[in-house]
């Protein structure tokens, strides 16, 4: 099984077919490598797959993004030049030895991962500058350019994020549907950009700063669409006295804004919900293998203890099984772990079971009071019998 960092499967940005199918006799003949230092690789595996070391990147990334919102202030950055330099410095060291025991780890497979592709871009963007510098000079015109793009070297925390890569893979997974929608608004607006044109466009009683060219009228379309100072272009309209600009903005915002825009939305909320939603199972197929292991990990312990008991009653120790029970009880702790696997210590069971239990509860408390009702009754009748009796007694005097 491939190794994999970040704990990547289905988030995993894939590379295109022909480059992977080049690939495959390079991945053939060197998969099968079997490596002298397999101890140190396993070593460097674990500290790499560690939560810590998670933790310590993020800070560090972080750190990083700070100082980053120091250099942007030339007072600061004037006061605080070693210190800036010697951080830097120290970013670019741990960025490359991070980038080194990945590719220790796994020199194959590594370039497989989309993600850890981006932080080999992130380094190469970080040495740009110090190249520049190197080869241009210090008042290289562009070399500003390329102190503005380190700002990428935040997009490490991707990396360390599982739920950022949850969300990049839902805008991955809309990216044809939002194609298809772009495509529409495209045509939409080529349309109604070729229309305004026609219709606003003329020089002498127009308005050609909005609409006198097909450029200025996608611009002046992407406005309304947007909905952004569309009250603005349609006075200028109005004080012109133009036919028909009314019917035509509100037409094409009520396609633009209201239809197409919202397509957009929902389609990337649709693809958001579902990246969301197999998350959450990853998650909790996760937390099951991670139960699952710990509870092989006591049965197994529970099982050598069990054995050690036996061979301990073989050697003679005690007299009977029961005496190395009852002594073994001893040295129990309420703090042992337990594994159960009887149905009746299940939580679902429990939880129906204590379920069942209220519903018995409300069952006894209507059967009481429909006793109560029916004991009631029964006295009313008791009081109201010797009355009749003697009402019946005295119709028979009467009679005779």
């Amino acid at each position: 099984m491939p190794q994999q960092f970040h704990y990547q499967k289905d988030t995993r940005v894939i590379s295109s077919s022909l480059l992977h199918n080049a690939s495959k006799p390079f991945y053939s003949r060197f998969g099968s490598f079997q490596r002298k230092d397999a101890q140190c690789q396993e070593f460097v595996k674990r500290v790499i797959m560690s939560h810590l070391f998670k933790i310590i990147m993020i800070s560090i990334v972080s750190v990083n993004a700070f100082f980053v919102v120091l250099w942007t202030d030339y007072n600061t950055r004037y006061n605080l030049f070693t210190l800036c330099e010697v951080s830097e410095l120290i970013f670019v060291s741990i960025y490359s030895s991070e980038f080194c025991m990945k590719l220790y780890v796994d020199p194959i497979n590594y370039w497989k991962d989309g993600y850890n592709l981006l932080d080999i871009i992130i380094i190469i963007i970080i040495f740009i500058p110090y190249s520049l510098r190197k080869f241009k000079g210090k008042h290289y015109p562009y070399l500003n350019i390329a102190d503005g793009i380190q700002s990428l070297r935040i997009l490490k925390l991707i990396t360390y994020s599982r739920g950022i890569r949850t969300l990049i893979t839902a805008v991955g997974q809309t990216a044809y549907t939002v194609a298809s929608v772009i495509i529409l608004l495209f045509v939409l607006m080529f349309i109604f950009a070729v229309l305004g044109f026609c219709l606003f466009g003329v020089p002498d009683r127009g308005d050609p700063n909005n609409w006198g060219n097909l450029a200025v009228a996608f611009f002046t379309l992407f406005s309304l669409a947007t909905v952004d100072g569309w009250t603005d272009l349609q006075e200028q309209l109005d004080n012109r006295n133009l036919a028909l600009s009314r019917a035509f903005t509100i037409i094409f915002i009520l396609l633009a804004s209201f239809v197409f825009l919202s397509m957009f939305v929902g389609v990337m909320i649709i693809h958001t919900e579902d990246s969301i939603k197999k998350f959450e199972r990853e998650l909790m197929v996760e937390r099951h293998v991670t139960l699952m292991e710990e509870k092989q990990v006591i049965v197994k312990r529970q099982q050598e203890e069990v054995s050690r008991l036996m061979q301990t009653q073989k050697k003679g120790d005690y007299k009977s099984f029961s005496e190395l029970v009852e002594n073994f009880k001893k040295t129990l702790r309420h703090t042992d772990p337990m594994v159960l696997d009887d149905f009746g210590t299940s939580l679902p069971f429990i939880d129906v079971y204590l379920s069942t239990l209220d519903n018995q509860d409300t069952t006894i408390c209507k059967l009481q009071e429909l006793y109560c009702e029916i004991a009631h009754v029964l006295s009313l009748m008791l009081e109201d019998l010797p009355q009749k009796k003697q009402s019946q007694s005295s119709e028979k005097t009467t009679e005779q």
